[in-house]
C-alpha cells in the first residue's frame, strides 16, 4: 500500500521553512505522496477552519518539487471552479514536467459559499462547472503538443453522492475525505451500485483518512478511520486495502490552527506509522 501525507499549507505555522521541513520529513520517512489543500480567497467561512496565511497549492508544489526528489506531489483537493480551466491546464502541465512526472491532481467542487461569491463564481453551478472544466482540461492536454505533460492522474474528491457518481462516470479514482469506517462501508456499497447502474467499472479508491495516534484504544462508535492506537490504524489500513485502496493519504491536522506551530507532534505520529506501515 502506498501512503501519503496531507501537509497543512495554512495557519500561523505555515512558513516556507516549515513547509520545506514537512516535505523533507515526509520524503525522509519513506512516504510516497505529499498533498496540499486549496483555497484562494480566505473569506470568513474559510478562515474559521483554515486561517491565513494559506499557500496556494500549485505554486507551492512547484517549489516543493525543487527540494524533493522522489515523493509524488498533489492536491487534496483543487477546487476546480475557482480557476479558468486553461490556466489550470497550463499550470499543471508545467508542474508535471518540472517535477519529472510526479503530479497527482485531486479535484473537487468546493463548499465555501462566501469564497465562491468573492471569486464571482456561481455556487449553485459548481458541480456542472467542475464537469465542464475537467473536459476542457483533457482537451487542452490532448490537443496542445506544447503542454508536454503526458497523462496527469486525476482523483475525484468528495463524500457526496454526486462525487461518487462523478468518479464512476469519468472512471477516475474516488478520493473520500476524513470518514468513519461504517460510513465508508455504506458509501462503498453505493459506489458499487452506481457503477452497476452505469455499466461501468468500480473506480479505484484513494481515501484520505484522519491521523490521530493515541496510547489507548478509541472505543467511540464515531471514531474516524486513522484515529486510535497504531493497532487500530493498521486495522483500518487493512480494511481499506481489502476494499481495493492501494493508496491512503494521512491527514494529521486535528482542527486547531495552532497545531501548525508545533508540527513535531504530527511528525512523531507519521514516524510511528512509517515504522509499522504495511
Amino acid at each position: 500500500m502506498r501512503i501519503g501525507v496531507n501537509v497543512p499549507n495554512f495557519g500561523p505555522g505555515a512558513t516556507p521553512d516549515n513547509l520545506a521541513r514537512w516535505a523533507n520529513t515526509s520524503e525522509g520517512l519513506g512516504f510516497d505522496l505529499l498533498m496540499l489543500s486549496d483555497h484562494v480567497a480566505i473569506t470568513s467561512d474559510v478562515a474559521r477552519q483554515y486561517p491565513a496565511p494559506f499557500y496556494e497549492p500549485v505554486t507551492t508544489l512547484a517549489w516543493l518539487a525543487g527540494i524533493t526528489t522522489r515523493i509524488q506531489l498533489g492536491t487534496t483537493i483543487l477546487v476546480v471552479p475557482y480557476r479558468h480551466p486553461l490556466l489550470v491546464a497550463r499550470m499543471t502541465a508545467n508542474l508535471q514536467e518540472l517535477s519529472g512526472g510526479r503530479l497527482i491532481l485531486g479535484v473537487g467542487v468546493g463548499w465555501a459559499r462566501e469564497e465562491f461569491e468573492a471569486l464571482d463564481v456561481p455556487f449553485e453551478r459548481r458541480g456542472a462547472l467542475t464537469d465542464e472544466y475537467l473536459r476542457t482540461l483533457h482537451t487542452a492536454w490532448d490537443d496542445e503538443a506544447d503542454y508536454r505533460c503526458g497523462q496527469i492522474p486525476i482523483w475525484i474528491g468528495g463524500n457526496s453522492d454526486a462525487a461518487l457518481r462523478r468518479a464512476v462516470r469519468l472512471g477516475y479514482p474516488w478520493h473520500p475525505l476524513r470518514f468513519t469506517m461504517p460510513w465508508f462501508r455504506e458509501a462503498l456499497n453505493r459506489l458499487k451500485r452506481y457503477a452497476d447502474e452505469a455499466a461501468r467499472p468500480v473506480p479505484e479508491l484513494t481515501p484520505r483518512v484522519y491521523l490521530k495516534l493515541t496510547e489507548k484504544p478509541v472505543d467511540d462508535p464515531d471514531r474516524r478511520a486513522g484515529e486510535g492506537t497504531i493497532e487500530q490504524i493498521l486495522e483500518d489500513f487493512e480494511e481499506l486495502r481489502r476494499a481495493g485502496a492501494e493508496t491512503v493519504l494521512l491527514d494529521p491536522y486535528h482542527g486547531d490552527p495552532d497545531e501548525t506551530l508545533r508540527p513535531e507532534t504530527a511528525w512523531q505520529a507519521l514516524a510511528t506509522v512509517a515504522a509499522h506501515r504495511p
